[in-house]
């Protein structure tokens, strides 16, 4: 599924709780409680998210020339973020992670709904999210 149909999903699952701010919050706990967990392994310091409040350890790798996304975090509303933003770039290829709008985030309203130590923690993990994929399609071209 390409990434603007899964934001398309994911902003139709969000309206159904219309403005019940804590209805969307147990959904996103609920969508951390099914993330693909990183492998203890993979679960470093140099995974952690930089910029985060909260731990969050992502790891990436290619297979198939797609991108495919661990993580977990120590925070159970981060954990459903984090979770949000695997299901939508997992099992993307590089080139089409780094042109993403994630224009789904905005229109779910949830940077708005966040403390700002959380949103500066959305920016980051998004931002680490394209440098995995910078990274693989150098990598990949090489």
């Amino acid at each position: 599924m390409r990434i603007a149909e899964i934001e398309n999903e994911i902003i139709e699952e969000f309206e159904l709780f219309g403005d019940d701010w804590e209805g969307k919050y147990e959904h996103l706990i609920d969508l951390g409680n099914h993330l693909p967990l990183i492998d203890k392994q993979h679960k470093t310091d140099d995974r952690l998210i930089k910029g985060c409040q909260s731990r969050v350890w992502l790891h990436s790798e290619l297979y198939d020339e797609k991108v495919v996304f661990t993580a977990d975090s120590d925070a159970i509303i981060t954990k459903g973020i984090v979770a949000i933003l695997i299901r939508v770039f997992s099992g993307q290829t590089p080139e089409e992670i780094m042109q993403a709008d994630l224009k789904f985030i905005d229109d779910i309203g949830l940077k708005e709904h966040l403390s700002p130590t959380r949103a500066n923690g959305l920016v980051s993990t998004i931002k680490q999210i394209k440098m995995y994929a910078i990274a693989l399609n150098l990598s990949q071209n090489s």
